[in-house]
């Protein structure tokens, strides 16, 4: 290991023990305290039958895993646990670590066979599951959601592309934005969009997330008629040549309209994040200017 490399562990090291993004900044509450609870919650702790946490309950063997209770103090954007990739008792052994840490724990791309035992786990808590997005939100019970005043606008062209709308809402929402939803208003018929449209802008909204497969049109088309920023989400509908989303990334990375970002094909949760991101900024701003 050359000196170059040395000096930039080192100081990564500072970076992540001190100062602003330091570990040191997570220990003075609850909600700051994900950093040492996430790293220790696999580490001994149980279940109320005396089982470890991250035990499998199907006799397999035992994944430590590190959920990240802090990266919402630190970054503004909460971690999701991705369902699809993981074994049920890594969701659980997660779940339970981003409880302890933050009193909430979110899940996305939840396999069907996972819905029931996660239900059972957390019965003694509140435990929101949305169907179309494959997705569940776990509350500790004296948990209590942020209002930031951030508003987000979410648009999608077909009712296929739905679920990844609602992904995408989902997670605005949990980062305290009030969302509002138009879906169904395709280039195919986009008479439909007009009013709709219209009306989202007049109640002022911060950002919009416009979700479309097939060519991906109607993010340009959003685009090209708003005054905020737009983020197109391409999604995994299509067939053909340009099947399974690649029509529309391509033509949402290639639109001639100003102001339109584009994320990675059906990725809801990065949607929803950036645009809570920019919509919480443009709140705090807003804020700070009326007083």
């Amino acid at each position: 290991m050359n000196h170059e490399i040395d000096r930039q562990f080192e100081l990564l090291s500072q970076l992540l023990g001190d100062g602003p993004f330091g570990r040191n900044n997570f220990q003075t509450g609850h909600a700051e305290q994900g950093y040492e609870s996430a790293i220790s919650i696999n580490q001994g702790a149980e279940r109320k039958d005396g089982t470890p946490l991250d035990a499998p309950t199907d006799g397999s063997s035992v994944i430590q895993t590190r959920p990240d209770g802090g990266r919402e103090q630190r970054k503004g954007a909460p971690e999701v646990i991705l369902g699809a990739t993981k074994e049920t008792a890594q969701i659980i052994a997660m779940a339970h670590g981003l409880l302890l840490s933050t009193g909430r724990a979110i899940i996305s791309r939840l396999r069907p066979d996972s819905i029931a035992p996660l239900q059972k786990e957390f019965q003694a808590y509140t435990v929101r599951t949305l169907e179309a997005a494959r997705a569940m939100v776990i509350y500790s019970p004296d948990y209590q959601r942020k209002s930031t005043g951030g508003q987000v606008g979410v648009i999608s062209a077909g009712t296929s592309d739905i679920p990844m709308a609602e992904e995408a809402k989902l997670i605005a929402e949990e980062m305290g934005c009030t969302v509002t939803t138009i879906y169904d208003v395709g280039v195919a018929g986009l008479h439909r969009l007009l009013a709709p449209l219209r009306d989202l802008l007049t109640s002022g909204v911060d950002v919009i997330i416009v979700a479309a497969g097939m060519d991906g049109a109607l993010p340009s088309v959003v685009a090209g008629l708003s005054p905020v920023p737009v983020i197109g989400l391409p999604t995994s509908i299509g067939y053909g040549l340009g099947g399974n989303g690649v029509a529309a990334l391509l033509s949402m990375l290639q639109t001639c309209a100003p102001g339109l970002s584009v994320v990675n094909i059906d990725n809801g949760v990065g949607a929803g994040i950036t645009a809570a991101l920019v919509a919480n900024r443009v709140a705090q701003a807003r804020e700070h200017q009326s007083q």
